[in-house]
């Protein structure tokens, strides 16, 4: 048998475990995980389409012991048992693949790679050539003159030269090389202190097993001792690494044809898991999700006639739906393309003012489609609805018009009826709200580096998918705004908290903050130089100069060459090199904690010190933030262009970026930020009495907390006492365990459990509150905050013990952050109408986390200071006294 296609064997198991854990776990609205599902059914699709085998198998591990458990009873005795969630997505997935039309092996008492083995030894005897996709290293043994791997998630195929490439070690030696080097994964012993180099090392010098063992004399140090010492394993390891080709399989090649798929199973199937993706993939789709509406009235206004009729349909509506198109992100930056108008379902207009392609047609001027629009624009009693409608009142500030009637904004409807449920774009909004596929940006203006900007984009392709964005838009406020008067809380949150919130925003945003860019400078010069030291001096601890930023290199240096203990490792079977990996690594090891430093050291440099000078605006010498209100679950504020949140204080470095944040002359900044307000709202919420006795009188609360736990007079509390005080404190509040609790204060467990239990012997109401909370999490999915803001959380039933266990640590700890957000907005709602209203020369410029920052004129500071921390006070409706910290500077950090 000849074939030109190769006969494509599938390694299932390996993409099974590959798409558990490379991709985020997705589950349908009745709680079914179906991310596994859904990653390996792309995968399958994508090798389909690529190759267009005649024949193919994908083979998976039937489950039970095999030939190898009684070689070896510790056979893969390690490895932990599969996740409930990943067990849960198999029996969809064998009804998945034969619906596909691709022939499905499950063959008990060996594995996946003995029946691939099988096959392609077959396959070579027919004269077929194989490819097998996979991403199993065991798998390099069967590659030959003609079998090949292919790794579908990189899409890089290996033949002879690849493995040697790879390994360097030939398809024959795999084998011997496994055997040396031992898997973990599989707890294939090996021989300890025997790493990948040296075992091809061994292999090229003495060309197999058997002759290193021969010369097993001759080999000196420690590893060749340690090969001495395991000798008489070697034989067994290599056994268990070795691949069966001779498996006795009923199926011929002839058997494995490819069928065509059964697409009325496979919508079954995809309806019931609501794998919508997959739904669009299936011919003559019938699935809830539909393309744009192809009756839709899209309009081009291309004439002053045709936008006068657009107009008075406008000043006639109760509420119009507005959207601008841009040339850039960057709002202050970016110049109006065109606007799109609607006012009523599945009909709109597209008004361009700003294409300017060869052979673009003839536009209205810009000035004057704006200065006709500028009195609707600006009227506060014609209200408005938009999808992030802060960014188009940028626009439009750019041209002189200030954005008033901002009535509704779909973004932050979808976000506060669920902010968990989707990202809140429209596009995700429409397919989940009205089930409709919109055009998306990439549609028109293509992707990557040889995308347009919209100015670039025909008017004709253009104009749908600029008038659909307000279709849309009015769409989904007609629906999510029915959905929110069904939930009174969360209307009064939309009305009273978010969507008052976008004016102070967009002022803050317009605003800017000034930046020193010759102090930063400076710090990049600075900042240089250590980490130059840092590099010399991590060469010293290494023996040898290598990348620090290379995580690869890192894993040879730490885990091959200086033997440091693998405390974790990646999906990928890696030697994990992350933060908290190399903090406890750092405890024992001088390495780890040069690497820390340099990381550090390293983003601070690119983050702020080398970036924020780029990202000063040239007309108003200022750095101007976005903040968004969509994106962050408990609904705090998050910042992008430059991030605000996460600049580090607790460094003198971090500290002395915020030095380059400072005041224009005559001006002071003022930073006001609550005090352990995330404590007070848990006292408020559990209604503890220690706990608001203690805030009540003003005391220091972890001083207090310490007293009591450690049954000492206040005046007597240690530092360190007080420092595991607060470990508790703010612990309790993440839900951190004694565990976690015991590796922050560095003592045992059973310690770190003594102080919990204490802790919650003298704040009983705390452990009821946390045990209630989890318990309505349980029952109602969601929790919610003092001002009814809900946090959904997925995951809070999972059979996956680790999902759940976080799902039930966020809902303790999402009350107490998501309050103390609602309260910070409020005080800022407060704060910026006050200031509005009256003559004070003050503004505010700044929000982080807790934390408010003002320009302040120096006369007015005491005046400015005492109005803020009444009206913050205010905001903040709990049961307990709140405090704000005031200080005032030249620059942000003398201020904080």
């Amino acid at each position: 048998m000849t074939n030109s296609k190769p006969f494509v064997l599938v390694d299932g198991s390996s993409y099974l475990f590959r798409a558990y854990y490379a991709l985020p776990p997705l589950s349908n609205s009745t709680g079914e995980p179906t991310g596994a599902v859904l990653g390996v059914t792309n995968m399958l699709l994508k090798l389909i389409e690529e190759y267009d085998p005649d024949y193919v198998a994908v083979v998976f591990d039937a489950g039970g012991k095999t030939f190898r458990d009684e070689l070896f009873e510790e056979y893969k005795a390690h490895r932990p048992p599969m996740p409930d969630e990943l067990r849960a997505q198999i029996e969809p997935l064998m009804e998945i693949v034969p619906a596909l039309g691709l022939p499905m092996l499950r063959v008990s008492g060996v594995e996946a790679d003995d029946v691939i083995g099988t096959l392609v030894t077959r396959a070579g005897a027919k004269d077929m050539a194989s490819l097998i996709s996979t991403g199993d290293k065991d798998m390099a043994q069967l590659v030959g003159d003609s079998v090949k791997l292919v790794n579908t998630m990189t899409n890089k195929t290996m033949d002879r030269v690849g493995v040697k490439d790879k390994f360097d070690v030939t398809p024959d030696q795999i084998i011997d090389y496994l055997a040396l080097v031992g898997d973990t994964s599989d707890n294939i012993p090996g021989v300890p202190k025997v790493g990948p180099k040296t075992a091809a090392r061994w292999l090229n010098q003495y060309g197999s097993l058997d002759e290193i063992v021969g010369h097993a004399e001759e080999i000196p140090g420690k590893v060749g001792e340690s090969l001495r010492d395991n000798l008489t394993q070697l034989e067994l390891s290599r056994k268990l690494a070795t691949i069966h080709c001779d498996v006795d399989l009923q199926e011929q090649i002839d058997d494995l044809r490819r069928g065509e798929p059964d697409v009325v199973r496979l919508r079954e199937i995809y309806t019931r898991l609501e794998l919508k993706s997959l739904l669009r993939q299936l011919p003559d789709d019938k699935s809830d999700i539909s393309e744009s509406t192809p009756d839709a009235d899209y309009q081009i206004v291309l004439n002053k006639k045709a936008l006068s009729g657009w107009l008075k349909k406008i000043k006639g509506s109760d509420l119009f739906a507005f959207d601008t198109e841009t040339t850039n992100l960057n709002y202050m930056q970016a110049e109006l393309v065109g606007l799109s108008l609607a006012v009523s379902p599945n009909e709109a207009a597209y008004v361009p003012v700003g294409h300017d392609y060869p052979g673009a047609p003839d536009q209205l001027d810009r000035e004057f489609v704006l200065t006709e629009l500028k009195p609707i624009l600006e009227d506060q009693k014609q209200s408005k609805v938009g999808h992030h409608l802060k960014y188009d009142a940028h626009i439009l500030a750019n041209y002189g018009i200030a954005l008033k009637g901002i009535r509704f904004d779909t973004m932050l409807e979808s976000y506060v009826l669920n902010s968990t449920a989707i990202r809140h774009d429209m596009d995700s909004a429409a397919e989940k709200y009205l089930g409709r596929r919109t055009i998306h940006y990439e549609d028109v203006a293509g992707k990557g580096a040889k995308q347009l900007t919209f100015n670039e984009v025909s008017i004709d392709q253009a104009a749908p998918y600029a008038a659909e964005d307000a279709d849309i838009t009015l769409q989904l406020h007609q629906v999510l705004w029915s959905q929110l008067n069904d939930e009174p809380e969360l209307k009064k949150l939309y009305e009273d908290i978010e969507q008052p919130l976008v004016p102070v925003l967009f002022d803050m945003e317009h605003i800017g903050v000034l930046i020193d860019t010759r102090m930063l400078g400076k710090q990049s010069r600075e900042i240089e130089k250590k980490l130059g030291e840092l590099e010399e001096s991590a060469y010293a601890a290494s023996g040898q100069p290598f990348n620090l930023g290379s995580p690869k290199q890192l894993q040879e240096i730490l885990f091959e060459k200086l033997k440091l203990p693998i405390i974790r490792k990646t999906p990928k079977g890696q030697p994990s090199t992350a933060e908290d990996v190399l903090l406890e690594l750092a405890e024992e090891y001088e390495l780890p904690g040069i690497i820390l430093e340099h990381r550090t050291l390293s983003k601070l440099k690119s983050t702020y010190t080398d970036k924020l000078p780029e990202q000063v605006d040239p007309d108003t010498g200022r750095v101007h933030t976005s903040y968004h209100q969509a994106v962050a679950a408990t609904g705090r504020l998050s910042s992008s262009d430059p991030n605000l949140q996460n600049i580090p204080v607790r460094t003198p470095e971090g500290r002395r970026i915020r030095q380059a944040f400072v005041a224009p002359p005559g001006y002071k900044l003022l930073a006001a930020d609550y005090s352990q307000i995330e404590l007070r709202i848990m006292a408020h919420l559990s209604g503890d009495s220690g706990l608001l006795d203690a805030f009540e009188k003003e005391l220091d609360i972890h001083q207090a907390t310490a007293a009591e736990v450690f049954g000492t007079a206040l005046d007597d509390v240690t530092s360190d006492q007080r420092r595991s005080a607060k470990a508790i404190n703010f612990g309790l509040i993440y839900g951190m365990s004694a565990f976690g609790l015991a590796r922050q204060l560095g003592i045992e467990r059973r310690e770190a459990q003594e102080y919990v239990d204490l802790y919650f012997s003298r704040y009983p109401s705390v452990k009821e509150f946390m045990s209630d909370i989890r318990h309505r999490a349980h029952e109602k999915g969601f929790v919610e905050t003092v001002y009814g803001r809900r946090l959904y959380l997925p995951e809070i039933n999972s059979r996956n013990v680790q999902r759940r266990q976080y799902a039930e640590r966020s809902a303790i700890n999402a009350p107490m952050q998501g309050s103390a957000a609602d309260i910070i907005k409020r005080a800022m709602i407060d704060i910026h109408g006050w200031l509005q209203d009256s003559s004070r020369n003050a503004r505010i410029i700044m929000q982080v986390h807790d934390e408010l920052v003002f320009e302040v004129a120096e006369d007015q500071i005491d005046e400015v200071e005492t109005e803020v921390v009444q009206r913050m006070n205010n905001a903040a409706e709990i049961n307990v006294p709140s405090k704000v910290d005031v200080g005032v500077g030249d620059n942000w950090d003398e201020a904080h």
